[in-house]
């Protein structure tokens, strides 16, 4: 307390070297004086500003030092792996190869194993793959229906003559039911 209570003396000594009520006026900030050598500065208040930054420190806070204290236990109490001999029955997983045991445990739990990186990439190669040959496929049918002239392109409309033919049977049908 008598710190800062000697700082705040200090500032206030200063704020009367340096021209005080004048640099406030030019300044547009208002000033009150409580006495010859005490004055106190009206400014606009910073309460949401301290109270927003010590909510942020406390739950950064609450969580740095919980996972702080796992990796130091981490770290003391089970430490990096050490190079052993497989037995002949045991086929090792790919998690298992990493050394330190958080990398080990987020490559388990969080992060896809390299095969299945492999595979997504394969399967996306494939549909690229796939894509480009119906386009391949597409220019040379445009082409040749292009050189040849006689292929039903996109603009050609079918017309089936058939179903008029089925509506006149069903009217004739229906006129030869009537007498």
């Amino acid at each position: 307390m008598v710190v800062w209570s000697s700082i705040l003396r200090a500032t206030g000594q200063k704020f009367l070297q340096n021209g005080g009520f004048r640099t406030a006026l030019v300044k547009n900030e208002s000033a009150r004086c409580m006495s010859e050598q005490r004055v106190m500065v009206i400014k606009p208040s910073r309460f949401q500003w301290h109270k927003t930054k010590d909510w942020f420190h406390f739950y950064f806070l609450l969580g740095l030092i919980p996972l702080g204290i796992g990796i130091f236990m981490v770290n003391v109490f089970i430490g990096p792996a050490t190079l052993e001999e497989i037995p002949e029955d045991y086929v090792p997983k790919e998690w298992e190869y990493h050394r330190h045991p958080i990398k080990r445990f987020l490559a388990r739990y969080f992060f896809p194993s390299p095969q299945q990186e492999y595979e997504k990439f394969l399967h996306y190669a494939y549909q690229e793959n796939q894509i480009r040959q119906i386009r391949l496929l597409e220019n040379r049918v445009n082409d040749v229906m292009g050189t040849r002239r006689d292929y039903r392109g996109p603009y050609f409309q079918e017309y089936y003559g058939s179903k008029y033919l089925y509506r006149y049977k069903e009217i004739m049908d229906e006129l030869e039911e009537r007498d």
